[in-house]
């Protein structure tokens, strides 16, 4: 009752600053600029915080603060048109989106999905808002009372979802959670700093981007399967339900959306973990709590309503830390801290007990930010998504331009783009033999956290076990551990009992041979990071990639057992080029042309090769004439060069930049 007398007074305050002309005004610049950010894939809030951080010198701070939260509000809104439209996730926080948001788009039902799932993110934001309302004043002994135990087993949690999202074969789902756990584990140790699997060089070194990694295993294989086909993202050109279908989905599945809101407020809360693991845990929970998932990755609705209400309703969760503690509950929102300090507010117990008409004023704006900005892409979702009718070689050399450019932000160096082409490689190789690459990308995610967890915890247990048996048992099993672990144990043991229930959609085999080159490929990868991690000297180092490099080696070793006593029919040997309605144009001779444009800014740099590559595609690949090649190319590039400019970005330099001293945007 005290924190409520505290908090209504302030909830008037706030509300009296939330509806002034000049509030509304600085919050729809920041809901324009977002929504004009999070359609570029790759880039999300951190670019976008960045962009407005030099104008918020001198600025009165309310106004500041309204600009801010509508750019972080809409971002998780605006990038689902990338999901949806064109199989790319548009952030960390939208790409289990992409497995059924994709295939809508493709049965010609884009307008249906982005108007479903913008109604999500609204009920999502709006949601998200309210819980923080209520939280922001009573929730601090919550948060406090995350510990390393706690989030260790939260981010166990998480790689249970593999179990949900790997398909028939549990066996290949738990492969590929390992193979992208081991990929993750390539680069510098987070303990003590020892080099693991970097073969000598400084970009391994500092280990694989999750952007490039997002995009390399879900877009590349996307993008090179259409343009093999000639045809558009929409199969038989036409667009299906539109906005009132979406709504009416939402409506009809409006249980699923609040229990992923509140899912995503809760992993937004725990500071640490953010968009990058909400999205899993919200489609593997409606994978779950479904009785008949065979339907779930071939376009769903249920897979787009649940991850895009758990998306912008972690926000108002993430707010949670950021505000009562100062500690950021993502990267968007350490930049956010940085914005509030130039405008004259410090984060933490002292904002909430000094400024809380303020941080009310956050929180509301956050929930009005959500509704303009879902408001205006539902608006825009029918007539954005006319995209999908195009022949897709007329789009195709555009979605490569963007893909290229948002790997390149990862550390700005031409290897961004070799390490695109390469994860691009592993993508389709898993897409072909249909490896759950959802598991994939889990594992990579998460293993970076799970290291570090595990070390500080196990840092910390053994000075508590030192000092009592009582004292480490109370702190590595405290109510939350127990808790967590018995709903890991619940989910594993649902996405097994499931897997065993999912129809085989049948299988298209061309022999036993190459499926199981790939899965030596695996083993001998996990292989080699076994053996490099035992070569290291420091324990805390190798002890995380030996164990995961081990168990993924006997999981892949497993696999090829198997597939030497079953017969070349069984579903384990699925081989996509092997299709009666395989694609007619080779992967292999599409994909050069992608590797052709990553040559090209080798020798002379992105802005000239994109110029010379746009005019190839159109020409030799589009069959386009000369006018309509020329406006195509010429469109493409300004529309990149005034995006750059907006978001003060460089474009990759070639050897001719090295030699030749030109201006911008051709250094």
């Amino acid at each position: 009752m005290e924190a409520l007398g505290i908090a209504l007074p302030a909830l008037g305050e706030a509300f009296s600053l939330i509806l002034t002309l000049q509030h509304i005004g600085w919050l729809a610049v920041g809901v324009l600029l977002g929504l004009s950010v999070g359609v570029f894939p790759g880039l999300g809030g951190i670019a976008g915080l960045s962009l407005v951080l030099p104008f918020l010198f001198g600025m009165d701070p309310v106004s500041g603060l309204a600009m801010m939260v509508g750019l972080v509000a809409v971002i998780p809104t605006s990038d689902t048109f990338a999901s949806v439209l064109l199989g790319i996730p548009g952030s960390s926080s939208s790409q289990a989106t992409v497995l059924d948001g994709f295939p809508l788009a493709r049965k010609g039902e884009a307008a249906r999905a982005l108007a479903a799932a913008f109604t999500a993110s609204l009920f999502g934001g709006i949601l998200g808002a309210l819980f923080l309302t209520l939280f922001i004043v009573v929730g601090r002994p919550v948060v406090l009372a995350f510990g390393l135990p706690e989030l260790l087993m939260l981010t166990i949690f998480g790689f249970s979802m593999v179990g949900a999202l790997a398909g028939r074969s549990v066996l290949k789902g738990l492969v590929a959670a390992g193979l992208g756990m081991a990929l993750a584990s390539v680069g510098e140790a987070p303990a003590q700093g020892s080099s693991r699997l970097d073969l000598g060089h400084w970009y391994l070194r500092d280990g694989l981007q999750l952007v490039i990694v997002g995009l390399g295993i879900f877009a590349v294989p996307e993008i090179i399967s259409l343009l093999r086909g000639d045809s558009a993202i929409a199969a038989g050109a036409r667009l299906g339900g539109g906005r009132l279908g979406g709504f009416l989905d939402w409506w009809r599945h409006r249980w699923l959306s609040a229990r992923c809101a509140l899912l995503g407020v809760a992993v937004g809360v725990i500071p640490g973990l953010g968009g990058s693991v909400v999205d899993w845990i919200a489609y593997g929970h409606a994978v779950q709590s479904s009785k008949k998932r065979d339907t779930f990755g071939s376009g769903d609705i249920r897979g787009v309503i649940a991850p895009e209400s758990a998306n912008n309703a972690k926000e108002g969760g993430g707010l949670v830390p950021t505000l009562l503690f100062g500690i950021p509950g993502s990267g968007s929102m350490a930049v956010f801290i940085g914005g509030m300090i130039l405008l004259g507010y410090e984060t933490g117990p002292q904002m909430v007990r000094n400024e809380l008409p303020v941080t009310y004023t956050i929180v509301w704006s956050l929930a009005l930010a959500n509704i303009l900005g879902a408001g205006l892409c539902l608006g825009m979702s029918r007539g954005i998504a006319r995209l999908t009718l195009i022949p897709f070689p007329l789009l195709a050399p555009f979605i490569f331009m963007m893909i290229a450019f948002a790997a390149f932000q990862s550390r700005q160096t031409l290897w961004d783009l070799c390490a695109l082409v390469a994860v691009g490689i592993l993508g389709l190789m898993m897409q072909r033999f249909r490896w759950p690459r959802p598991a994939f990308l889990i594992g990579f995610v998460l293993a970076s956290q799970a290291e570090v967890y595990t070390y500080q915890a196990t840092q910390i247990a053994r000075a508590r076990f030192s000092r009592s048996l009582g004292e480490g048992l109370e702190y590595v099993f405290s109510p939350i551990v127990i808790a967590l672990l018995m709903i890991t144990i619940a989910s594993v043991w649902f996405g097994a009992r499931q897997a065993r229930g999912i129809k085989d959609t049948g299988t298209h085999t061309g022999g036993k041979l190459a499926p199981m080159i790939f899965t030596v490929f695996v083993a001998l990868f996990s292989l080699a990071l076994l053996a490099d991690s035992l070569s290291i000297r420091a324990l805390n180092d190798k002890v995380f990639p030996a164990v995961v490099g081990g168990f993924t080696a006997l999981g892949a070793l497993i696999l090829l057992a198997r597939m030497t006593r079953l017969a070349p029919s069984h579903e384990i040997f699925h081989d996509g080029e092997a299709r009666d309605d395989a694609p007619p144009r080779g992967v292999w001779a599409t994909l050069a042309w992608f590797v052709l444009l990553l040559a090209m800014t080798a020798l002379a740099g992105f802005v000239i090769a994109l110029a010379v590559f746009l005019v190839l595609f159109f020409r030799l690949r589009g069959r386009a004439g000369w006018r309509r090649t020329g406006v195509l190319t010429a469109g493409g590039l300004v529309f990149l060069l005034v995006a750059a400019s907006l978001l003060n970005r460089d474009f990759p330099p070639g050897l001719l930049q090295y030699y030749v001293s030109l201006p911008w945007p051709f250094r």
